[in-house]
């Protein structure tokens, strides 16, 4: 029996029909129609019955839908307390859609929702505790302890992206200062490249790059940091002894087996986790006497919100599906 998955978006909705061993059958993509609640809700349930009459077409049946937000989602994995790019606001979505699509529904943060696919079918699915920064425009996370997802007493835990890493530092979206986020993002990234830039460009195509565009772009990095540039690889070695640092102290509370790398900054590999193992080693607590933890980029990349979405709705509702499909790594 198939499960439908959502990762809800800024600019896009993705949709996918996924079967038991986290393999997408069908999907789906349009616009986000982000100012407009009213609309934003019937583009999701237009999105699920397109996708359920994808598996009538195949001769099974839904048994349950996982919609990934970026926002803060309540314990119950129903209401969606608050979202810094949609419209909602303490929005009880899981009976909204429940009552329009007949179905099960789960609704849970983006983050967790890959995080939780690489747990299952990707890079992470060999151990039992791991924790996933995703490294985008902002900092997302998702911890894994014990086979199991963690949510903390309210359901908003894992907001590894808003740790404080630097006492008064940079003033973060959030209200705070000094945010893992501000350190480790790719909008630090391009900051950390415009101030290399500014300093007399390391690397000559990155000033050059900078002086011809007034403020260099995600692209412009990307394709300086393809090509080996000094300055951007400069920038991003700033960047991964940040994230190293923040994992040394994620390790002292988690112990995780494993960490895991997603989003867009994440397809630098191992130019990125280079400085990330560097800085996380000089800084790991006891180093030496107990086990340390493997670094890996996230092997599911756009998928894995869709996928883990699917999977969490699954696990939430076995006796709508296979019960033999739930063991953490079956």
């Amino acid at each position: 029996m198939h499960s439908i998955g959502l990762d809800i978006g800024g600019t896009k909705i993705a949709g996918a029909l996924v079967d038991e061993l986290g393999t997408i059958v069908a999907e789906r993509r349009v616009a986000t129609p982000a100012g407009d609640s009213a609309l934003l809700e019937d583009s999701v349930v237009e999105m699920v019955k397109q996708l359920d009459a994808e598996a009538a077409a195949i001769g099974d049946r839904v048994a349950a839908v996982g919609v990934a937000i970026p926002g803060f989602i309540d314990a119950a994995q129903s209401v969606v307390y608050y979202t810094p790019n949609l419209p909602w606001r303490h929005e009880p979505m899981r009976e909204k859609l429940e009552t329009r699509l007949g179905l099960p529904i789960v609704i849970e943060n983006d983050a967790n929702a890959a995080g939780w696919a690489e747990f299952r079918f990707g890079a992470a699915r060999l151990v039992s505790d791991m924790v996933m920064l995703t490294i985008g425009t902002g900092v997302g996370g998702a911890i894994v302890h014990d086979d199991t997802l963690f949510r903390g007493g309210f359901g908003a835990a894992a907001e590894l992206g808003h740790l404080r890493l630097v006492p008064g530092g940079l003033p973060c979206g959030c209200g705070a200062r000094g945010c893992i986020e501000q350190y480790g993002s790719g909008r630090a990234l391009l900051r950390m490249a415009n101030e290399v830039a500014d300093a007399g460009g390391i690397g000559l195509p990155l000033a050059e790059a900078r002086a011809e565009t007034g403020v260099l772009t995600g692209d412009q990095v990307s394709t300086l940091l393809q090509a080996g540039d000094a300055g951007a690889l400069a920038a991003l070695r700033r960047l991964g002894r940040h994230l190293g640092e923040a994992c040394a102290s994620l390790a002292a509370v988690l112990d995780p087996q494993m960490f895991v790398f997603g989003g867009g900054v994440a397809q630098a590999g191992e130019l990125m986790l280079e400085p990330i193992r560097a800085a996380f080693f000089e800084n790991l607590p006891a180093r030496g006497y107990h086990p340390e933890p493997e670094f890996r980029i996230a092997e599911l990349v756009n998928d894995a919100g869709v996928v883990g979405a699917a999977d969490l709705a699954r696990h939430h509702f076995p006796s709508a599906g296979d019960p033999t499909a739930f063991s953490a790594h079956g």
